[in-house]
């Protein structure tokens, strides 16, 4: 069964990569693009995603200097700053001189994520849709009322919603506003991150049935796992990630499973673009 992750972070701590000034906690220990790759390789894990990481905030060099070095095993996810006027120059210039794949956004619930409502957002929407690259959110279930507006306006965008937008386990009706976004085709949502919500140990039994829920609304091929490697070290594991798939979601098939675990990434990340243009500086 084919094994792609499409949600990983790496980083390192290199004065070529220098941390911005806003970052006053930067990570001590490195999660480099080989320690990656030896965990990819332990596990039978084909290909993967690189998601830029909060700690670069707008930086998105590492990553691309990784999508350069191995373009046959990652596709990636670049952040830009969607407060700046020129968000989607910012995007094509990633995209088309990097090699990325997709954008992320991460608007909060409170005031400091209005400006996720912004009609300064419309430019970033559109080139979105005019690169036809996935558009990542990672937000909570307050906003998506928010992105379901977005989601009616830019139909050609897919959209992918990170970690089922972190449900609580406490308050199951908040779910509801994940469900709705089901009747459209083009938003995907990642299983991921249950041990972040969930208050049991492994494996987050507390957590399946709000993934059933979601499972029964999208289908699996509009469902993709995810491992949030390194973060998931402290907690289940990269195996632990993956045998949330293969063993402990027990209402699914060996095609669920499949769709899940590869044939659903594939639909926004096809892995199939050379990069002999990409031009790292």
């Amino acid at each position: 069964m084919m094994i792609i992750d499409p949600h990983v972070h790496v980083w390192i701590n290199d004065p070529k990569y220098p941390w911005p000034s806003e970052n006053e906690n930067p990570p001590s220990e490195d999660a480099t693009v080989e320690q990656l790759m030896a965990a990819m390789a332990a596990h039978g894990t084909e290909k993967t995603v690189l998601v830029q990481v909060m700690h670069y905030r707008w930086d998105n060099r590492y990553a691309a200097d990784c999508l350069k070095r191995y373009p046959d095993r990652f596709e990636g996810v670049c952040r830009v700053n969607p407060e700046r006027p020129t968000a989607a120059d910012d995007l094509s210039r990633w995209t088309e001189d990097y090699g990325f794949r997709g954008v992320r956004l991460s608007p909060s619930a409170d005031s400091s994520g209005d400006w996720f409502v912004s009609p300064d957002l419309h430019p970033l929407w559109r080139r979105t849709r005019d690169l036809k690259v996935p558009m990542c959110i990672l937000t909570q279930s307050e906003r998506l009322p928010d992105l379901e507006r977005w989601v009616q306006r830019y139909e050609d965008v897919q959209v992918c919603i990170d970690h089922m937008a972190c449900p609580s386990v406490d308050r199951p009706e908040a779910l509801e506003k994940l469900l709705r976004l089901s009747r459209y085709p083009q938003v995907y949502v990642k299983i991921s991150g249950t041990w972040s919500v969930s208050k049991e140990d492994y494996p987050y039994r507390d957590t399946h049935a709000t993934v059933r829920r979601v499972y029964d609304a999208f289908g699996p091929e509009r469902l993709m796992w995810g491992t949030d490697w390194p973060l998931v070290e402290r907690r289940c594991g990269y195996t632990g990630a993956l045998d949330l798939v293969r063993k402990a979601f027990t209402f699914l098939n060996d095609e669920d499973r499949a769709c899940i675990l590869g044939k659903t990434v594939l639909k926004l990340w096809p892995f199939d673009r050379g990069r002999e243009k990409t031009t790292v500086g």
